[in-house]
This record gives C-alpha cells, sequence and structure tokens, in this order.
C-alpha cells in the first residue's frame, strides 16, 4: 500500500537510520586515526631510541669505554690507503675502517695511544693489508716502509731521462714508473716507463688532466714534448697500482692547482704573453741561470722578443740532445729546429723542463732594464749581464780566461 501522505511511517525510525551509518563511518575513521597514530608514535619512539643509543655509543666511543670489535693478526688481502693532509688520528681510524683495514675505528685509536709516531703520520699512499688488528694497523703505519715514496720534481726535471757521463738522471716518467709499483702475494709489479710514455703521447690531453689555458698549444705540440712543463716543481703523492692515464692525470691535475697558486693563468694577464707562453718563458729561466739571477734573465728574454732579437740560448739546443751541457758546438746551432734559438724566431714551440715557483715569478715580472745579454760569469752559475754586445763579448772572453767554461 502506498504511503504518499506518510501516515504509516515512523519519522524517528526513518530519520535514525542515515544517521547511524555515517556514526559507523565515523568510528572506522576514528580508529584507523587511532591505528595510525599509535604506528607513528611506534615509530617516532624506535627513532628516538636509536638516536639515544647511537649517541650513547658515541658517547662510549669518545669516552674510551666499552667494549669494540678488533681483528687478530696482521691482515690478509693487499689494501692502499691514502692520508689526506691535515688527517688526524681518529679520521686515518675511519679511512682504515672504510677501506677494511681494521674492524673498527676504535680498534686503531686505542691501540695508537701506546705510540706517539701515530700522531706524526705523513700524508701519502700506504701499502696496508685487510683485517689487520688495531696494533698491526698502527704499527704498519708508522713503518716508514709501507708509505709509497712520494714523486720529487726539481727545477728543470725533463719528461724523459738524461745521461750525465756515466749515470743517468731519472726524468719524470722513470720517476713515475717507480712509484707505481705494487706488491701483491710477494710479486712486485710496475708500470713500465714505455707505458707511461705511451698513454702520454696518445691519450687526449683532456683525459690527461691538462688544464684549458694549455689545451690548444698541447694539441699543436709534437706528441713526445707536449706535457713538458706541465708538471711544474714540487712534491706529488702518487697511487700505485692504478693504470698510466690515472697516474699521470693525478700528477697533472696537481700541479695544474700548484701552477693556479703560483699565478698561472690568473697572474699572466698584463704581461703581454699567454699563460702557457708564460711558463715556456719560466722553463727557459730555470735552464739558463741560478736562482738570484731568475728576474734579470727573464727581462732579456722579454727585451729580446719585443726587439724582436733571435734568443739564442743553448739550453733550447740541448732540450732535443737531452744533454745538460751549457754549450754547444757550431753543428748544434746549425741544426734545423723549432727549439734551436740560434735559427728559430721567437719562443720555443713548448717548455723545455719544469719550471719552479721562483723562475714562473720572474716570467711572470722580471727585473727590469734594457739588458740584451748574460754569461755565466763564476763558477757558481752566476751569470753577468750586458746592454751591448761588446761589452758582453768583452765579459766572456773574461769568462773563457778564468775558467768559468
Amino acid at each position: 500500500m502506498s504511503d504518499d501522505l506518510g501516515l504509516f511511517t515512523d519519522p524517528d525510525v526513518d530519520e535514525r537510520r542515515p544517521v547511524k551509518r555515517d556514526r559507523l563511518r565515523d568510528t572506522a575513521r576514528e580508529k584507523a586515526k587511532k591505528r595510525k597514530k599509535t604506528a607513528l608514535w611506534l615509530v617516532i619512539a624506535l627513532v628516538l631510541v636509536a638516536g639515544l643509543g647511537g649517541a650513547y655509543y658515541g658517547y662510549l666511543e669518545l669516552r674510551g669505554i666499552g667494549s669494540y670489535d678488533d681483528y687478530t693478526g696482521s691482515g690478509e688481502a693487499d689494501a692502499i690507503v691514502e692520508v689526506q693532509d691535515g688527517d688526524v688520528v681518529s679520521v686515518i681510524a675511519s679511512t682504515l675502517y672504510d677501506n677494511g683495514v681494521i674492524a673498527s675505528a676504535r680498534a686503531f685509536t686505542e691501540a695508537s695511544k701506546t705510540d706517539n709516531r701515530a700522531t706524526s703520520i705523513q700524508p701519502g699512499f700506504y701499502l696496508m693489508k685487510t683485517k689487520m688488528s688495531g696494533e698491526q694497523a698502527v704499527a704498519r703505519m708508522v713503518d716508514p716502509k709501507t708509505r709509497v715514496p712520494a714523486v720529487q720534481v726539481v727545477g728543470g726535471l725533463k719528461l724523459t731521462d738524461i745521461k750525465v757521463g756515466d749515470k743517468v738522471v731519472k726524468g719524470i716518467y722513470s720517476l713515475l714508473a717507480d712509484a707505481s709499483c705494487t706488491e701483491k702475494d710477494g710479486a712486485k709489479k710496475c708500470l713500465t716507463v714505455d707505458e707511461i710514455k705511451a698513454a702520454a703521447e696518445q691519450t687526449d690531453p683532456v683525459a690527461l688532466g691538462v688544464p684549458d689555458w694549455a689545451l690548444a698549444d698541447v694539441k699543436r705540440a709534437e706528441p713526445q714534448y707536449r706535457l713538458e712543463g706541465l708538471i711544474m716543481r714540487g712534491v706529488y703523492q702518487v697511487k700505485p697500482g692504478v693504470s698510466a692515464v690515472e697516474l699521470i692525470r693525478s700528477v697533472v691535475v696537481a700541479s695544474a692547482q700548484k701552477l693556479a697558486g703560483v699565478g698561472i693563468p690568473g697572474g699572466t694577464m698584463n704581461t703581454g704573453f699567454r699563460p702557457y707562453e708564460i711558463l715556456v718563458i719560466a722553463s727557459l729561466v730555470e735552464k739558463e741561470a741560478i736562482e738570484k739571477d731568475f728576474g734579470k734573465v727573464s727581462q732579456v728574454i722579454y727585451n729580446r722578443l719585443k726587439k724582436p732579437m733571435i734568443l739564442q740560448f743553448d739550453s733550447t739546443v740541448n732540450y732535443l740532445k737531452n744533454q745538460p751541457h751549457i754549450r754547444t758546438s757550431d753543428a748544434d746551432r746549425g741544426t734545423q729546429s723549432p727549439y734551436n734559438t740560434y735559427e728559430t724566431p721567437g719562443l720555443p714551440p713548448t717548455p723545455i723542463g719544469s719550471p719552479s715557483q721562483q723562475a714562473i715569478a720572474a716570467a711572470m715580472k722580471p727585473e727590469g732594464g734594457d739588458i740584451m745579454y748574460f754569461v755565466k760569469c763564476q763558477t757558481d752559475g752566476t751569470s753577468c749581464f750586458s746592454t751591448t754586445l761588446e761589452e758582453h763579448n768583452a765579459k766572456d772572453q773574461k769568462a773563457q780566461k778564468d775558467g768559468v767554461y
């Protein structure tokens, strides 16, 4: 029966039914919210507990309280670890732990307390073992034989060896080969000079870390000379066991940072020369003079290039001959080569050796004056300078008479 007028309908019942459904939904939502809140508080509680536990553990570590993990024995596999400049014992300990040398940083720091030498560990690469006890790790780190010898580049050093009588002065490539050696399972393995030389000559200069300001000149140079001078005087830490390209790149990049520190390229803007040309001038200064005369020799170079006048430097002729001699013969000076500054005007195409900071400073800021000539006039290497050819010839003859050369 139809109840269009609502005579048989209980208004209270009809109105309460939808209200009851809404309350059920609200109750479900409230329970869900409570569950989420409970879960959230549990997560927060766990985080707080973990954080407090970590802080407490850190406190114990700092205070030297509680136990810590430690291996026993002198280690297993080879591991190369780097100590950087400024690293303190705790940082070294963390580095050793990260490289699997020790079971915990605490193992090393505790063991180091009994050996004062641990506080004076020098920057460099160290040949370590994995899974060493803290005591053994300290003993090995302070052993001088563990540290990989740094490569010492002196001013004027060439990329390749120079033979002086019966002796051989090792060039940069030979020094890098020596530093590349690692020992694994009792067998020593090194990169060869030929491998390093091939990588330097055949690899894209960008991959070798050649700085942007030198790229164009390096690409123009003959392959065997293109990296000359880019490794300035200094000490270089070399990681053994890496490829020839990685080895060279690490040194070239480190040298670029050193060069930037002494003003190349930033300090060359007002010299009238490009940064690479300043590097070439610095290498000539390094070869032609002792340090106290660097500024004057640089001025002679500036004056001759400005005139223009050929440089006439024996050092550039001898560069190709791999000779350390000061003097050259008529035949030497008559050869056709871009490095023969008796015949070819201007600067040679590349540096002729590794410049020092002092030579670079002189190349950027010559002493001044109108001097045009110089000759070694004292047995200690001191040069005498002149403004005229006549004056120079007289000093040259006196130097020969005195037996200077």
